[in-house]
């Protein structure tokens, strides 16, 4: 049985392993704040379906009360350590849904699946080098994560995150990298990776397979205009840099809503 990758937008993505379906990060709106959904259609209701989702950090284009509440009762949410004591909405949206939330810190693991069932899959939370806070507000207590789902194949999902050099220590061995490889503005600061730097990733990283993630789908209202390569080009972009970095690692560039069975092998 074959990993199968979804893209629907921005950081959201389904994994399917061993008949396991894990979400990450989703955001189901048409607009956020002064972001609005620029290309590719709402992801459509069954995205919502999941065993489990994969939240990485507190920013609202990450962790999304409204989008949560479209999961179906009884999925688990896997959060940073804290985040329901941080995040009000969190927790109402958790309790009226009836999603169980597991809080795992840097290294913690959990299981998903049924009990017992060799089937399930591991989920593993590892360091993100990005600013954990729910902005525009919070103490930074809530670190952010990345997350190693292991089942058939070893899936790093990577959030957001800047590099730093223990990264491919922490996160080790892996078959599917979702990397993050632009933004929802023209500006990246610290804490992100560009198409560059997410080269540069999968370079040290070393997986079969990488995804592009986080880019082509927000951008702020008003800036249609204001370099629009910014939004359309990191995808391209790390094709090209993971070419040059990272020639053995196969790239999967998908448009939205579309799936991919990744190279887990070479």
């Amino acid at each position: 049985m074959s990993v199968k990758v979804t893209w629907w937008g921005h950081a959201t993505v389904t994994v399917e392993d061993s008949g396991v379906r894990v979400l990450t990060d989703p955001l189901f709106v048409a607009r956020l704040a002064h972001l609005r959904r620029r290309r590719g259609a709402l992801p459509p209701p069954e995205a919502a379906h999941a065993d489990a989702v994969l939240i990485s950090h507190l920013h609202a284009d990450h962790l999304h009360p409204a989008s949560l509440a479209r999961l179906t009762p009884g999925t688990r949410l896997i959060v940073p350590y804290g985040a329901p004591a941080a995040v009000p909405g969190l927790r109402r949206v958790a309790a009226a849904r009836g999603l169980p939330v597991s809080e795992l810190r840097p290294g913690q693991e959990c299981r998903i699946g049924p009990p017992g069932d060799a089937a399930a899959l591991t989920v593993r939370a590892v360091p993100a080098a990005h600013d954990g806070r729910r902005l525009p507000y919070g103490p930074h207590r809530v670190p952010a994560l990345g997350y190693v789902i292991s089942g058939t194949a070893r899936t790093y999902f990577a959030g957001d995150t800047g590099l730093f050099p223990e990264l491919p220590d922490e996160v080790g061995p892996c078959e599917v990298a979702l990397l993050p490889v632009g933004g929802w503005g023209p500006f990246l600061g610290h804490g992100h990776l560009d198409a560059r730097r997410a080269a540069v990733a999968a370079a040290r990283l070393a997986p079969c397979s990488a995804v592009p993630v986080h880019y082509g789908t927000y951008w702020p209202i008003g800036l249609d205009a204001v370099r629009p390569h910014e939004f359309h080009a990191p995808g391209q972009e790390f094709e090209r840099q993971a070419g040059l970095l990272a020639p053995k690692v196969a790239v999967h560039r998908l448009g939205h809503g579309e799936s991919v069975h990744p190279r887990t092998t070479r």
